[in-house]
């Protein structure tokens, strides 16, 4: 699967790797490219996942703000509720379109 935002691939990983929470995909922290990131100061905190990070999404068309976002530190009731360990995984809002990617396996 890839995260793109107008035709730029911001993360790239296998299907297997990737956690589905919410109906969001949450890609792994090394296949994410950081490069387009900026750390947003926005606060959160979901009530049964725990302190989320804000990033604001930097492309070619400019920055799109807390339009991703990561739990560092997940409540361990959240990991157990979910089946996984989610720690530092980045997961994307709408603008940035999440698909296939075109060539599998490449």
């Amino acid at each position: 699967m890839q995260a793109r935002l107008n035709g730029t691939v911001i993360a790239e990983a296998e299907d297997d790797d990737l956690i589905r929470i919410e109906g969001n995909w949450y890609f792994p922290p090394d296949s994410v490219n950081h490069e387009y990131l900026q750390e947003s100061p926005t606060p959160y905190t979901c009530a049964w996942k725990g302190e989320c990070q804000y990033y604001s999404v930097v492309g070619d068309d400019g920055v799109l703000q807390d339009r991703a976002w990561s739990y560092p530190e997940p409540y361990p009731s959240a990991i157990e509720r979910v089946g996984k360990d989610f720690s530092g995984h980045i997961a994307f809002w709408k603008e940035v379109e999440v698909a296939a990617s075109p060539h599998p396996g490449q």
